[in-house]
Formats: C-alpha cells, sequence, structure tokens
C-alpha cells in the first residue's frame, strides 16, 4: 500500500488461495479437515470487481465438498484485504 492507503500490487486471486490454504491449514491443526466444512461466510469487499475470480476459485476448491454458503459484500476488513471467510466445520469423520 502507498501513503495514501492505495493498493500498489492487487492479487485478488492470490489473496483467496492465501485465505483457503490458511482455513485447511487450521482445520488440520484443529483435527478437522477441508470436507468438513458444513458453512462459509465469505465477506468481500468489492463483489463487483471480485466476485467472478472468487466464485472460480471456490468452484475448484470444494470440488468435493460443498457446504452451506453465503456471499457478503462489505465495506472494509480490519487489515487491506479483500476477502475473509468464517467457517464451520465438525470435528471428526
Amino acid at each position: 500500500m502507498d501513503k495514501n492507503g492505495n493498493f500498489v500490487n492487487f492479487d485478488f486471486e492470490a489473496q483467496c488461495r492465501s485465505v483457503f490454504d490458511n482455513v485447511r491449514a487450521v482445520l488440520e491443526a484443529a483435527g478437522s479437515s477441508w470436507a468438513n466444512l458444513i458453512d462459509v461466510t465469505v465477506f468481500l469487499v468489492d463483489m463487483k470487481r471480485d466476485f467472478t475470480t472468487y466464485n472460480r476459485l471456490y468452484a475448484e476448491y470444494f470440488q468435493d465438498n460443498q457446504p452451506c454458503r453465503t456471499t457478503v459484500e462489505i465495506s472494509s476488513l480490519p487489515t487491506p484485504i479483500a476477502i475473509e471467510l468464517k467457517c464451520i466445520a465438525t470435528i471428526g469423520e
């Protein structure tokens, strides 16, 4: 980000992949897995700009498991990111 808070470099696809990979790591560390996700709430700061990319990647990551999904546009997130997930998963089989 520059001194005015504008993005110098912006790669939404990289942000999506990072968020999905981080969720997978947290699930595994908690004794769960990607397959145990049952609900995903996605917060996007710019639905018009980012939804198509997000939806394509979501379909890639959720080929086998398709939890309930809600996608919401919000005005900002606490850090300079464009996507955040809130996930609910079961533990165990």
